[in-house]
Protein backbone atom coordinates (compact mmCIF):
# COMPACT_ATOMS: atom_id res chain seq x y z
CA UNK A 1 0.00 0.00 0.00
CA UNK A 2 1.32 3.50 -0.99
CA UNK A 3 0.60 5.50 2.37
CA UNK A 4 1.57 8.68 0.56
CA UNK A 5 -0.46 8.26 -1.98
CA UNK A 6 -3.64 7.00 -0.14
CA UNK A 7 -3.54 9.87 2.36
CA UNK A 8 -2.94 12.33 -0.74
CA UNK A 9 -6.53 10.75 -2.71
CA UNK A 10 -8.28 10.84 0.69
CA UNK A 11 -8.02 14.66 0.99
CA UNK A 12 -8.33 15.53 -2.71
CA UNK A 13 -11.58 13.36 -2.91
CA UNK A 14 -12.84 15.79 -0.16
CA UNK A 15 -12.00 18.60 -1.88
CA UNK A 16 -9.87 20.14 0.81
CA UNK A 17 -7.12 21.85 1.30
CA UNK A 18 -4.27 20.70 3.52
CA UNK A 19 -5.10 23.34 6.23
CA UNK A 20 -8.69 22.36 6.18
CA UNK A 21 -8.10 18.62 6.03
CA UNK A 22 -5.76 19.10 9.25
CA UNK A 23 -8.22 20.75 11.14
CA UNK A 24 -11.12 18.09 10.84
CA UNK A 25 -8.44 14.78 11.02
CA UNK A 26 -6.07 16.32 13.69
CA UNK A 27 -3.31 15.61 11.50
CA UNK A 28 -0.45 18.61 11.42
CA UNK A 29 -0.15 20.53 7.84
CA UNK A 30 3.72 19.44 7.95
CA UNK A 31 2.29 15.66 8.48
CA UNK A 32 0.50 16.12 5.33
CA UNK A 33 3.17 17.89 3.15
CA UNK A 34 5.83 15.10 4.16
CA UNK A 35 3.00 12.19 3.22
CA UNK A 36 2.09 13.96 -0.11
CA UNK A 37 6.10 14.72 -1.08
CA UNK A 38 6.78 11.24 -0.48
CA UNK A 39 9.32 12.67 2.63
CA UNK A 40 7.35 9.97 4.82
CA UNK A 41 7.29 6.73 4.05
CA UNK A 42 7.67 3.45 5.42
CA UNK A 43 10.20 2.08 7.97
CA UNK A 44 11.02 -1.14 6.56
CA UNK A 45 9.86 -3.18 3.87
CA UNK A 46 7.79 -5.83 3.97
CA UNK A 47 6.41 -9.14 2.04
CA UNK A 48 2.84 -8.24 2.52
CA UNK A 49 0.23 -7.86 -0.56
CA UNK A 50 -3.82 -7.27 -0.84
CA UNK A 51 -5.62 -9.51 -3.01
CA UNK A 52 -9.04 -10.16 -3.89
CA UNK A 53 -11.03 -13.32 -3.20
CA UNK A 54 -13.65 -15.12 -5.97
CA UNK A 55 -16.29 -12.52 -4.48
CA UNK A 56 -14.48 -9.91 -4.86
CA UNK A 57 -13.76 -9.27 -0.63
CA UNK A 58 -10.04 -8.15 -0.25
CA UNK A 59 -7.82 -9.99 1.66
CA UNK A 60 -4.41 -8.79 2.79
CA UNK A 61 -1.17 -11.98 2.16
CA UNK A 62 1.69 -12.16 4.43
CA UNK A 63 4.14 -13.95 2.59
CA UNK A 64 6.24 -14.51 5.94
CA UNK A 65 6.44 -16.24 8.91
CA UNK A 66 8.67 -13.84 11.12
CA UNK A 67 6.97 -15.14 14.38
CA UNK A 68 7.60 -19.20 14.46
CA UNK A 69 7.46 -20.21 18.31
CA UNK A 70 7.21 -23.86 18.19
CA UNK A 71 5.29 -24.03 21.77
CA UNK A 72 4.60 -20.34 22.72
CA UNK A 73 5.01 -16.88 20.87
CA UNK A 74 7.98 -14.64 22.24
CA UNK A 75 5.72 -12.12 22.75
CA UNK A 76 8.69 -9.41 23.94
CA UNK A 77 9.50 -9.79 20.11
CA UNK A 78 5.79 -8.90 18.59
CA UNK A 79 5.55 -5.73 20.91
CA UNK A 80 9.18 -4.41 20.00
CA UNK A 81 8.48 -4.91 16.46
CA UNK A 82 4.57 -3.10 16.78
CA UNK A 83 6.81 0.07 18.13
CA UNK A 84 7.82 0.27 14.36
CA UNK A 85 4.56 2.07 13.29
CA UNK A 86 4.07 4.07 16.27
CA UNK A 87 3.10 7.62 15.07
CA UNK A 88 2.05 7.16 11.82
CA UNK A 89 -1.67 7.40 10.42
CA UNK A 90 -3.60 5.12 8.28
CA UNK A 91 -6.86 5.66 6.12
CA UNK A 92 -9.87 3.05 6.02
CA UNK A 93 -10.57 2.83 2.49
CA UNK A 94 -14.34 2.23 2.85
CA UNK A 95 -15.36 5.20 5.04
CA UNK A 96 -12.36 7.19 5.00
CA UNK A 97 -11.70 7.33 9.05
CA UNK A 98 -7.88 8.48 9.70
CA UNK A 99 -6.65 5.83 12.27
CA UNK A 100 -3.53 6.92 14.26
CA UNK A 101 -1.18 4.05 15.87
CA UNK A 102 -0.41 5.42 19.24
CA UNK A 103 1.92 4.49 21.77
CA UNK A 104 -0.15 2.00 23.39
CA UNK A 105 -0.46 -0.75 20.76
CA UNK A 106 2.83 -2.89 20.89
CA UNK A 107 1.79 -3.47 24.77
CA UNK A 108 -1.80 -3.66 24.22
CA UNK A 109 -1.28 -6.01 21.14
CA UNK A 110 1.22 -7.95 23.04
CA UNK A 111 0.22 -8.71 26.20
CA UNK A 112 -3.67 -8.47 26.27
CA UNK A 113 -6.07 -10.67 28.04
CA UNK A 114 -7.33 -11.92 24.95
CA UNK A 115 -3.77 -12.24 23.57
CA UNK A 116 -2.54 -14.55 26.75
CA UNK A 117 -5.98 -16.67 26.24
CA UNK A 118 -4.42 -17.67 22.33
CA UNK A 119 -2.85 -20.80 21.57
CA UNK A 120 -1.48 -22.99 19.00
CA UNK A 121 -2.89 -21.54 14.91
CA UNK A 122 -4.64 -18.47 16.37
CA UNK A 123 -1.15 -17.36 18.51
CA UNK A 124 0.43 -17.63 15.75
CA UNK A 125 -1.89 -15.82 13.43
CA UNK A 126 -2.00 -13.00 15.61
CA UNK A 127 1.57 -12.49 15.99
CA UNK A 128 2.17 -12.54 12.59
CA UNK A 129 -0.57 -10.58 11.60
CA UNK A 130 2.01 -7.64 13.36
CA UNK A 131 3.69 -7.51 9.78
CA UNK A 132 0.47 -6.01 7.96
CA UNK A 133 -1.19 -3.26 10.26
CA UNK A 134 -1.16 -0.85 7.76
CA UNK A 135 -3.03 -3.41 5.04
CA UNK A 136 -5.32 -4.24 7.76
CA UNK A 137 -6.70 -0.98 8.34
CA UNK A 138 -6.66 -0.06 4.96
CA UNK A 139 -9.19 -2.87 3.90
CA UNK A 140 -11.29 -2.84 7.06
CA UNK A 141 -15.17 -3.10 6.47
CA UNK A 142 -18.35 -2.99 8.40
CA UNK A 143 -17.28 -0.47 11.18
CA UNK A 144 -19.86 -0.97 13.99
CA UNK A 145 -20.09 1.68 17.09
CA UNK A 146 -20.16 1.16 20.53
CA UNK A 147 -20.25 2.68 23.65
CA UNK A 148 -17.08 2.82 26.15
CA UNK A 149 -18.29 0.99 29.37
CA UNK A 150 -15.42 1.03 31.17
CA UNK A 151 -14.36 3.91 33.83
CA UNK A 152 -10.80 3.27 33.23
CA UNK A 153 -11.23 3.99 29.66
CA UNK A 154 -13.33 7.32 30.78
CA UNK A 155 -10.14 9.38 28.80
CA UNK A 156 -8.81 7.23 26.60
CA UNK A 157 -12.12 6.27 25.15
CA UNK A 158 -14.17 8.64 26.04
CA UNK A 159 -16.18 9.17 22.64
CA UNK A 160 -16.43 5.20 22.52
CA UNK A 161 -15.03 2.12 20.21
CA UNK A 162 -15.80 0.89 16.60
CA UNK A 163 -14.81 -2.51 15.50
CA UNK A 164 -13.86 -3.51 11.87
CA UNK A 165 -13.97 -6.76 10.11
CA UNK A 166 -10.68 -7.41 8.49
CA UNK A 167 -8.76 -10.39 6.70
CA UNK A 168 -5.62 -11.89 5.69
CA UNK A 169 -3.84 -15.33 4.70
CA UNK A 170 -0.81 -16.81 5.87
CA UNK A 171 1.32 -18.99 4.17
CA UNK A 172 1.63 -23.39 4.96
CA UNK A 173 4.76 -24.70 4.25
CA UNK A 174 5.31 -28.37 2.93
CA UNK A 175 8.48 -30.82 3.88
CA UNK A 176 10.39 -28.90 0.85
CA UNK A 177 9.65 -25.71 2.73
CA UNK A 178 8.17 -24.27 -0.26
CA UNK A 179 4.54 -23.01 0.40
CA UNK A 180 1.97 -25.04 -0.67
CA UNK A 181 -1.32 -22.77 0.17
CA UNK A 182 -2.42 -19.84 2.43
CA UNK A 183 -4.57 -20.08 5.34
CA UNK A 184 -7.23 -16.89 5.61
CA UNK A 185 -8.06 -15.99 9.40
CA UNK A 186 -10.82 -12.99 10.24
CA UNK A 187 -10.10 -10.67 12.94
CA UNK A 188 -11.74 -7.89 14.24
CA UNK A 189 -9.92 -3.91 14.80
CA UNK A 190 -10.37 -2.54 18.02
CA UNK A 191 -10.42 1.39 17.60
CA UNK A 192 -10.66 3.78 20.60
CA UNK A 193 -12.56 7.12 19.87
CA UNK A 194 -10.29 9.44 22.57
CA UNK A 195 -11.00 13.01 23.97
CA UNK A 196 -8.99 14.33 21.26
CA UNK A 197 -11.40 13.15 18.45
CA UNK A 198 -8.68 11.11 17.03
CA UNK A 199 -9.08 7.29 16.75
CA UNK A 200 -6.66 5.04 17.38
CA UNK A 201 -5.87 1.48 16.85
CA UNK A 202 -6.24 -0.64 19.69
CA UNK A 203 -5.62 -3.82 19.36
CA UNK A 204 -7.12 -6.77 17.06
CA UNK A 205 -9.29 -9.15 18.55
CA UNK A 206 -11.40 -12.78 17.38
CA UNK A 207 -8.90 -14.12 15.39
CA UNK A 208 -9.91 -17.27 13.95
CA UNK A 209 -9.07 -19.01 10.84
CA UNK A 210 -11.77 -19.77 8.03
CA UNK A 211 -12.95 -23.00 7.74
CA UNK A 212 -12.23 -25.21 5.02
CA UNK A 213 -10.41 -21.85 3.19
CA UNK A 214 -7.54 -21.10 1.79
CA UNK A 215 -5.86 -19.81 -1.27
CA UNK A 216 -3.32 -19.63 -4.29
CA UNK A 217 -1.66 -16.29 -4.79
Amino acid sequence: MDIAKSIKELRESTGMSRKEFSEHTGIPVRTLEDWEAGRRTVKEKRNVSVIQDADGNKIVVINDIVFKGKRSIAWEDVEKYLKRYVGDIYPIAEDNEIIYIGSELPSEYAGSVYTKKLKGADAKAKANAAQAIPEMIEIATNGVFEENRKAKHGRDAKNGWYRYDTRFALPVYGDDRNIERYNIFRGRLLIRHASSGKKYLYDILEIKKETGKSCQT
